[in-house]
């Protein structure tokens, strides 16, 4: 698979599902170090291949007083760091073109966010950085449409594509996983993550600030691994509820390691099948 060619990546021939974690946005060199020993800790232990998620700016926030960043630099230098300190390859989200360069110079995967996955300039130019580039999944799109947004990278000189199911809307204020996706993304020769909690959110509430019902994440990702995603990401933190952002949805950092042991588990026996 395409993932064993990210720099720094370890127990790719493990059999199991990959895993990008981390905070929703860096908001600290601590928290996010932190948060990294510790993920670190828990898959090299269970040897899942892992990525360090953060984003160094939070471009779609619901309301112009919410948290977006502590600085585009500082934060893809403590991305570099993480990576530096720990031996892992991270990723982070970019917004537009004129980001991905940049961003390439600190990061190893560039995400594309789910809102933006139709943009042409923003995908030709994360192609262009040689860079995996992760495509997300509109939330307002059907599984088969990504095979255009892979095309685009392709055809721009890069082969490195995964593509990310974060769910889709379901009315105004809910998501809903459809898991007959997973499939046919996979259609497209790529690797196809599942998003655990960003598919449990709850958009478009009234004050402003999205909610989630993360009860129901270990749900979502045991299902999904049964039906065979190659990989699965979690947004984690140690103390959800102060969460800078989107904190309604992630996973307490102190229950990671229970829900990877049980998506192991699951994950070997699909294996036999």
């Amino acid at each position: 698979m395409m993932i064993k060619n990210i720099p720094n990546i370890k127990h790719a021939n493990s059999g199991n599902f990959f895993l990008l974690a981390g905070p929703c946005a860096i908001e600290g060199e601590e928290i996010a170090m932190r948060i990294a020993e510790r993920v670190v800790e828990i898959t090299n232990k269970l040897e899942i291949p892992y990525i360090f998620k953060g984003s160094y700016r939070k471009a779609n926030r619901s309301r112009l007083d919410s948290f977006s960043g502590i600085g585009d630099e500082k934060a893809l230098k403590i991305l570099k760091k993480v990576s530096d300190t720990f031996g892992v390859p991270t990723v982070t989200d970019i917004h537009s073109a004129e980001e991905a360069a940049m961003a390439a110079e600190y990061v190893d995967v560039l995400q594309i966010p789910a809102f933006l996955c139709r943009q042409t300039d923003l995908l030709v130019a994360a192609a262009k950085t040689g860079k995996v580039v992760n495509i997300k999944k509109g939330q307002f799109l059907a599984a088969e449409s990504m095979k255009f947004a892979v095309t685009k990278v392709r055809e721009s000189g890069n082969d490195q594509v995964v593509l990310t199911d974060r769910g889709n809307m379901f009315g105004y204020q809910d998501m809903i996983v459809d898991y007959r996706g997973i499939p046919v993304m996979q259609e497209n020769n790529c690797p196809v993550v599942l998003d655990i909690t960003h598919s449990l959110q709850q958009p478009n509430q009234a004050g402003g600030v999205t909610g989630g019902r993360p009860e129901l994440i270990e749900t979502v990702a045991k299902a999904g691994i049964a039906v065979g995603v190659d990989g699965i990401f979690i947004e984690t933190h140690p103390d959800p509820a102060n969460a800078k952002s989107d904190g309604a949805n992630m996973l307490h950092l102190d229950y990671l390691e229970d829900l990877l042991t049980k998506l192991v588990a699951i994950r070997k026996t699909i294996n036999q099948f």
